[in-house]
């Protein structure tokens, strides 16, 4: 569909707004390309199941009419799991942070990767805990500055990417709330692929990050956003290979863990019933 035929009234619960996210947050940009990609795709609110943890992304699942639900922090994957095996014909979207995702939630999402679930699953990736006071997180980085850091974190940071790679996810990739059109198209592209998708979205947290960092305010933040990323293979990572890439790394065709599961074992179990 168009974006002049997009209503976003028809995939919000409008009771709950306005939304509780900081001004120049990131996350809204991020929930506009999720509504768009399902509005491109056609599918219709009872196709789609939404699961969330705890934090700040994770209260989309509350702002969005489709089957939803806010789970425990870290537990968003396997509740998933739970939705898509007992019913594999409904697109099952995972939105949440980069704690929820690789530090409680870390070792869900490795297996998730592993197993190959047909699940969707949205990394906005700000680099702190912002709802719960500003705590670094796996994905913030030697010297950056937080509530649990004041003198820099002294951790390296994951590499989503990669981390996604090495545990078998068969569709990785990256964008950032900057690139909105992009993010849509990428988030399309996931729900579309048949196995566990991976998409980071790099999304600024200027009340948190920003001011702990002196990054400035959001506007700042984003044209960060935009000098520090890169589509994939740029010649401008011959001059600056720290610059970050954005795009597809990973969109393999690998059985998907469903469907294994329907094969392997439970019409096994039914022939010998």
């Amino acid at each position: 569909m168009s974006d002049t035929q997009f209503d976003v009234k028809k995939y919000i619960r409008a009771q709950f707004f306005p939304h509780m996210w900081c001004p120049g947050c990131g996350h809204g940009i991020v929930m506009s390309a999720l509504l768009r990609a399902i509005d491109d795709l056609g599918l219709k609110n009872d196709d789609v199941s939404v699961v969330s943890g705890i934090g700040c992304s994770s209260r989309i699942s509350g702002y969005l009419d489709f089957n939803t639900a806010h789970t425990m922090h870290g537990r968003a994957l396997p509740t998933a799991t739970g939705v898509k095996l007992a019913n594999p014909n409904l697109k099952v979207i995972v939105p949440f942070g980069d704690g929820d995702s690789t530090a409680i939630g870390g070792n869900h999402f490795i297996h998730a990767c592993r197993r190959n679930i047909d699940i969707t699953a949205i990394v906005m990736n700000n680099r702190i805990y912002g709802m719960t006071g500003g705590q670094y997180s796996p994905m913030s980085g030697c010297g950056v500055k937080a509530s649990t850091a004041p003198y820099g974190v002294p951790d390296r940071a994951f590499d989503l990417v990669e981390l996604a790679k090495g545990a078998g996810a068969t569709f990785v990739a990256r964008t950032t709330v900057y690139h909105a059109k992009e993010a849509q198209n990428t988030i399309k592209k996931a729900i579309e692929h048949k196995g566990f998708s991976v998409v980071e979205i790099l999304s600024m947290c200027p009340t948190q990050f920003g001011r702990k960092n002196k990054s400035g305010e959001a506007p700042q933040m984003m044209e960060w956003y935009k000098e520090a990323t890169v589509p994939m293979g740029s010649k401008k990572l011959e001059e600056n290979p720290d610059l970050i890439q954005r795009g597809i790394f990973v969109d393999e065709d690998v059985p998907e863990y469903c469907e294994v599961y329907q094969t392997n074992i439970i019409d096994k179990v039914m022939k010998k019933g």
